[in-house]
């Protein structure tokens, strides 16, 4: 996916629910690694059914996300053993805004993505930039944790990452893959989705956008 050249003017993110581009490149948006099985059709359908009967389908935290709709909430264990990791960033009523990433080590994009983003990250909390205001917050999906924790490493992540080895978190946000991105307001509203890498230019120019909505 192309990235906008402009730091302060990110290009149109694609909306969610789209699938995936093609995987032909290294931005191409990598497809989950894991077997389909009928039962877990069956099971899809019992929870659908279910969904039906009681509302869950039209949750405010379940199902296809929309711009302007509410960021689905989650709370994890950090990646790091230590506490848990979710959104709102604050584990309480949110007032921040945030960014979303979802990444993983069999993600072929995400090892030319994550290391630029952590960069960032790191600059702007060592240089106590008004950027640090915006909470970044790492989901890493289905990873071994001996794989999740080396490659946040050697990617040179310092914000929290949560590990969502079931699926739980990008299921809710509707993605069949990594890497992607949710950038939330500070009232908890999605302000966009960004299916596909992310360069560390939109990454500010949508911290700029999202301080500016606070």
């Amino acid at each position: 996916m192309t990235e906008s050249s402009s730091p302060t003017s990110p290009a149109p993110e694609q909306p969610a629910g789209h699938g995936p581009a093609p995987a032909s490149g290294p931005s191409a948006t990598a497809r989950r690694p894991r077997p389909i099985f009928l039962l877990v059709g069956i099971v899809l359908a019992a929870a659908l059914g279910i969904g039906l009967f009681t509302s869950f389908g039209s949750s405010p935290t379940t199902g296809q996300l929309e711009v302007g709709g509410p960021a689905p909430h989650f709370s994890l264990p950090a990646l790091s053993g230590a506490g848990r990791v979710g959104l709102p960033a604050d584990g309480g009523g949110s007032g921040h805004p945030a960014v979303v990433l979802f990444f993983a080590s069999w993600c072929t994009a995400c090892h030319a993505e994550l290391p630029a983003l952590a960069r960032a990250y790191r600059q702007q909390q060592s240089s106590h930039s008004r950027l640090a205001g915006v909470a970044l917050i790492g989901v890493d999906t289905a990873d071994p944790q001996p794989n999740a924790t080396a490659f946040v490493k050697s990617s040179g992540v310092t914000f929290p990452v949560a590990a969502d080895t079931q699926y739980a978190v990008i299921d809710r946000y509707d993605f069949v893959g990594d890497p992607d991105a949710v950038f939330v307001n500070a009232d908890g509203t999605i302000a966009g989705v960004k299916q596909g890498a992310l360069s560390a230019a939109s990454l500010v120019s949508w911290e700029h956008r999202l301080l500016a909505n606070a």
